[in-house]
């Protein structure tokens, strides 16, 4: 799959994309994973401050908000404001 970057004075170059669906990924390698590694793995990508693990670490986000009630999505979002 490609996609079409416009460049300037109208012309094109085609760049090469992996379509990669990150929740399923995310999902598929931690299903298994008991508490404590979850643990692990979440403090080590924030320790590591690196861009890349973002995605995960919004994946868990997601999941915790939805599987949240609107007491807890409460808490959740004055945590998250506290620590702005």
């Amino acid at each position: 799959m490609y996609i079409l970057k416009k460049k300037k004075h109208n012309n094109y170059e085609r760049m090469w994309t992996m379509k990669i669906d990150i929740r399923k990924n995310i999902i598929e390698n931690f299903k298994d994973t008991d508490t404590e590694e979850m643990k692990t793995s979440i403090e080590h990508s924030i320790s590591e401050q690196k861009e890349i693990t973002l995605p995960g670490l919004g994946v868990f986000f997601e999941i915790l908000w939805e599987q949240s009630d609107d007491k807890a999505r409460k808490e959740i979002l004055n945590t998250i404001k506290k620590g702005l």
